[in-house]
């Protein structure tokens, strides 16, 4: 089949349509791929997005177009137009899913690098170090679990109410294979830890490379066609809402860029978080229960003295070293010391004021254990000052610590050590 289809003065999105329709019934993507560059030259990327509504609408089904979804990919490689493509700004959602991109395909490389490692080996070698490597790489890419979840539960909702219905099927049913792909090599590179290398390599070839394979198609998928269109798509408040929300599903090897909030967002009003009993901090949300939990469950004492000098919190765990009562609350904190150190706790809470120290560390032999004491000076991203931090240690046993206990040596005999 040299020529699939003769122009016929068809206009672009049909022609889009039908050349696609050849994938579906067998022609190769090389050959599909060489009469779109002939008839259409680039296309643009919104344009791909409504011929794939428009199969799902005249009746293909999703899991018809989820299947044949990578031949799609090989078609259009190199053919997407993007020079009509806005930027989004630093801290913006698209701008960090196309960086959580970039850190995804660094891993891959990194995985591939991995991988060319244990190629190099003879078959009936040894291979934990270079299986060890390549779970490593494994492990980071797993975070991309993350970067899908965003985009189910709060990209596409918002490109459903646009209209756009079909395409999010397709890409969550593709999520949904990566992630299955993902965990089967990770289950085969475990059961394959005391194989030779040649045992590894077929576990390689037969599930890391197809995982691979599956999360960097996604990630130009991603690049050359969703994320630009879905910029043209939804408005700054809609991107302001995921963006206020992405925080409670996480992100993907990288840190968003701080600072991103368009000039019609609303001014802060009574957070939802926290209506709903949950403290929503930059590095997430938590629940006040969890946070006490959190916080008591610190090998630590600790002791909260806010900025005029008064004792405000203190943790209530299992690791306390001196005895603390509530009636301490609100106290000033040269109260809680002997009059003989009161001029030193004034000294050093003077220095943190004025700026002149951040720490001051102190460690006691107290009925025969090693107690560690060091007050921190707590600071706003401003450099104000709010308070300190008192924490204690018992470090009697940890100082006795010798050798090393790796996770892979781990046992319920030397759980509590």
């Amino acid at each position: 089949m040299s020529e699939l289809i003769d122009n016929g003065g068809l206009a672009p999105k049909d022609l889009l349509k039908h050349l696609i329709l050849q994938l579906h019934v067998g022609a190769a993507p090389a050959q599909v791929q060489k009469q779109l560059v002939r008839m259409l030259g680039q296309v643009p990327y919104g344009l791909v997005v409504e011929v794939e509504q428009e199969l799902i609408e005249d009746g293909m089904p999703p899991e018809e177009v989820t299947r044949l979804c990578h031949l799609h990919g090989a078609a259009l490689e190199g053919a997407i137009d993007l020079t009509e493509a806005s930027v989004a700004p630093p801290g913006h959602p698209v701008d960090t899913f196309a960086r959580e991109n970039a850190a995804l395909r660094g891993e891959l490389e990194a995985l591939a690098v991995a991988a060319a490692k244990l190629d190099a080996l003879p078959d009936d070698a040894p291979a934990r170090e270079g299986l060890l490597a390549v779970r490593a790489r494994l492990n980071a890419l797993a975070d991309v679990d993350k970067h899908y979840l965003r985009k189910e539960h709060l990209l596409f909702p918002y490109l459903e109410k646009h209209g756009i219905t079909g395409p999010p099927k397709v890409m969550w049913a593709k999520h949904d294979e990566a992630r299955a792909l993902l965990r089967g090599a990770i289950e085969a590179l475990a059961a394959a830890a005391t194989g030779t290398a040649a045992e590894v390599r077929s576990a390689v070839a037969l599930t890391v490379r197809p995982a691979a394979q599956a999360i960097r198609d996604m990630t130009d998928r991603e690049e050359n066609i969703l994320l630009p269109m879905s910029l043209d798509t939804l408005d700054e408040l809609e991107w302001w809402e995921i963006a206020r929300q992405s925080a409670e599903l996480g992100f993907c090897l990288v840190e968003p860029a701080e600072g991103w909030r368009p000039a019609s967002a609303p001014e802060a009003t009574a957070d939802e978080a926290t209506a709903a009993g949950k403290i929503r901090l930059p590095t997430g949300t938590v629940g006040v229960k969890e946070l006490e939990a959190i916080l008591n469950a610190l090998p630590i004492d600790a002791t909260f003295v806010d900025a005029d000098d008064r004792v405000r919190y203190f943790t209530h765990g299992r690791e306390r070293v001196f005895a603390r009562s509530r009636a301490i609350l609100g106290r000033k904190v040269q109260y809680c010391h002997p009059p003989s150190s009161v001029d030193t706790v004034d000294r050093i809470l003077g220095g943190f004021r004025a700026g002149k120290r951040d720490r001051a560390a102190f460690w006691i032999q107290m009925r025969g254990r090693f107690v560690h004491i060091e007050y921190v000076a707590l600071r706003d991203a401003e450099g104000t000052y709010l308070g300190c931090l008192e924490v204690t240690q018992d470090l009697t046993e940890k100082r006795a610590l010798a050798g090393e206990q790796r996770l892979l040596s781990w046992s319920e005999e030397k759980a509590d050590a």
